[in-house]
């Protein structure tokens, strides 16, 4: 069985995506190689910070490429700020490309509830996706984030919560998958995600 790799750009909350991923004994390499990228079963691109930051580390590292390049043929994984840098573009900060693998822009969170949104929040299912199996309508997951993501295509959109306003929480195009909340901080609910993306290449 070949390894999942977690890709290592410097703004990456690694350790805790490699812990659950321990647990669950799916093998993991963390890497900032190309070539490990091209050699591993699935990828997972985590994230935490501003959107600018990690695009521009993504691009400079020649990262960006090599992971357009193998969401063609294997399954991509987005957590968090990894999730948004699938989109087309953000406007955090100042309007920045992001890698385009799902059509669609991140803005801020338009509700009049206090940002960043930080806890647990419920999940509906508008659309039906691999990345959910075994997971129940309303099952509670863990976000910390102040921008959502706005697919161009609402089948795109496979949960939603709501935060004051309906807010993505997980896309999908093809082989991609982004969750904008925490999967590794989310609990049981959380490693059956993880445990369904780690199965989706075996």
């Amino acid at each position: 069985m070949g390894c999942t790799a977690i890709v290592d750009y410097g703004v990456g909350n690694l350790k805790s995506v490699t812990n659950a991923m321990d647990y669950l004994g799916l093998p993991t390499c963390i890497t900032s190689d190309p070539g490990e990228l091209e050699r591993a079963d699935a990828i997972i691109l985590p994230g935490v910070g501003a959107f600018p930051d990690a695009a521009d580390k993504l691009r400079l590292t020649g990262l960006a490429g090599a992971v357009l390049a193998q969401a063609e043929r294997k399954p991509v994984l987005g957590i968090c700020l990894g999730m948004q840098l699938l989109l087309d573009r953000g406007e955090e900060v100042r309007e920045c490309k992001g890698l385009g693998l799902v059509p669609g822009c991140v803005r801020k969170i338009e509700t009049g509830l206090k940002l960043p949104h930080i806890g647990w929040n419920s999940l509906r299912f508008p659309n039906p996706s691999p990345l959910f199996a075994g997971v129940a309508e309303g099952s509670y997951v863990y976000f910390v984030h102040s921008f959502c993501a706005v697919a161009d295509d609402p089948g795109a959109v496979i949960a939603a919560t709501d935060y004051g306003v309906p807010v993505t929480a997980a896309v999908q195009r093809g082989n991609v998958y982004g969750c904008q909340f925490h999967p590794e901080k989310s609990g049981e609910v959380g490693l059956q995600i993880l445990r369904n993306f780690g199965g989706l290449n075996r």
